[in-house]
């Protein structure tokens, strides 16, 4: 792979484009939280120290790959322009072998808040428009809760959110999000999630 050095000149959220189909809407409420208790110590040292991986697609455009979440919260936050490294180059590449490509390396997630596969032009074109899926909520709050270690595969909550989706009932996760956690973190560490990344084991293991 192509070793870019990062681009140095601020680049606008609004220009990027993600390459997943949903996101956390509680999780994006965290991390403004987070933002909002730096944002008049360290702002621009934090910023600076969180550039967004991102690989230059078709026409030039920027497609994020990682931190869908602070890049929304950080929009939301009003904050109009971010640092990005960027990881490839495939500016060259016509959009089905873009698409193709981005999918083998693990670098696009396009399945919807039900986990429906769907076709990569369904991706919306901002981070301002991801659409929230409560289960990719639930995933982040077991992490941070401690029902699974965090993991570097791929979209990894994103499966913790599916193997919830189908276990931990949507009228409780929108609810009584507190009840759906217990229940999740209990899932979490059961046996029947030992396939999943960072799976932590039954408590008392």
């Amino acid at each position: 792979m192509q070793n870019l050095e990062p681009e140095l000149k601020p680049v606008a959220i609004a220009d990027l484009r993600p390459t997943q189909m949903t996101i956390g809407k509680r999780e994006v409420a965290r991390k403004r939280a987070e933002w909002a208790k730096r944002a008049n110590k360290d702002a621009a040292n934090f910023l600076g120290s969180h550039m967004i991986p991102a690989v230059i697609g078709p026409k030039r455009r920027m497609f994020i790959i990682d931190h869908h979440h602070l890049v929304r919260a950080l929009h939301e936050e009003g904050v109009e322009h971010i640092l990005i490294n960027v990881v490839a180059d495939l500016s060259k590449l016509a959009k089905p072998l873009f698409w193709t490509f981005m999918e083998n390396r693990n670098w696009l997630h396009p399945y919807d808040a039900s986990g429906t596969r769907v076709p990569h032009d369904k991706i919306p074109k901002s981070i301002a428009k991801l659409p929230d899926d409560p289960y990719r909520s639930l995933a982040g709050a077991v992490r941070e809760a401690g029902g699974c270690a965090k993991d570097a595969t791929p979209y990894a909550e994103f499966l913790w959110a599916d193997f919830l989706r189908h276990r931990v009932a949507a009228k409780l996760v929108v609810e009584d999000f507190a009840g759906a956690l217990t229940a999740a973190v209990d899932l979490a560490r059961s046996k029947d999630a030992n396939y999943l990344p960072g799976w932590s084991g039954p408590s008392g293991d």
